[in-house]
């Protein structure tokens, strides 16, 4: 898909398409990643930090499932 840079008030822009948007499963508000790879720029929905910090989360949640429960009685 050929997308195309335009100015959007003193900045610049590509516009998505909306099947482009139903790809991504995106719409107005959310946020994109542009991740940077061997092949190129990847544009993603899915954020590369927020997916480490929930692994150790759950580590942590597995190392002390004991513990957890207590707290949550």
């Amino acid at each position: 898909m050929k997308l195309r840079i335009t100015t959007i008030g003193n900045s610049a822009g590509v516009i998505l398409p909306k099947e482009l948007l139903a790809r991504l499963r995106v719409g107005k508000g959310d946020e994109l990643y542009a991740l940077e790879t061997p092949d190129g720029i990847r544009l993603t929905a899915f954020d590369p930090e927020l997916a480490i910090q929930m692994e150790v989360a759950e580590d942590v949640m597995r190392k002390r499932r004991t513990l957890l429960n207590k707290l949550a009685q």
